[in-house]
């Protein structure tokens, strides 16, 4: 096999959208062109876990990153990134080359160069209505908290790694 010792890291939702919040899952081919691009170019991919699926499940209800800001979280999103942090070392190791890792814009998880904010709580009946609620989502120039992390693990095993949103993928891979 002729391997091209380079390799990319995505979101889980990059490649499988089945487990976005409702309603916001993108047909499978708003991302063909990113992974089609990868794959012919022979540059692996390593899939990073959801947070939100494996901690929430399918069923829930949007969140932004203040919700994930939190002891329990945070633990458990380190402990999913372990395994990757490891699998990231001995690719450099072995002389790969890490080409980024790729994020979703907007997402309070794995969002690069923006993610959402809200001041929320409790029940959705303590707001006046449903566009109170709305109304207190702001997008911010920051990562999302699980890309925030993945970034602090890294940095914490002297890793420096290039990270993007999808948006951005086309100029950083060819």
């Amino acid at each position: 096999m002729n391997r091209a010792k380079k390799i990319v890291i995505v979101s889980h939702c990059i490649l499988n959208q089945n487990c976005v919040v409702k309603p916001y899952a993108k047909n499978g081919e708003y991302f063909l062109e990113f992974v089609k691009s990868l794959l012919t170019q022979n540059i692996g991919i390593i899939q990073l876990p959801c947070p939100e699926m494996t901690l929430l499940g399918l069923k829930r209800w949007g969140h932004v990153k203040d919700q994930f800001e939190y002891p329990g979280f945070l633990e458990a999103s380190k402990n999913m990134l372990y395994p990757i942090l490891n699998m990231v070392q001995d690719y450099l190791k072995n002389g790969y080359e890490i080409k980024g890792v790729y994020g979703i814009a907007g997402s309070p998880s794995c969002g690069v160069n923006k993610t959402c904010r809200a001041n929320w709580e409790g029940e959705a009946s303590c707001y006046e209505n449903l566009d109170d609620i709305l109304n207190r989502v702001k997008l911010v120039k920051e990562k999302g908290i699980f890309m925030e992390i993945f970034e602090k693990l890294l940095e914490e095993r002297n890793i420096v790694l290039k990270f993007y949103d999808i948006d951005d993928w086309s100029e950083q891979i060819d």
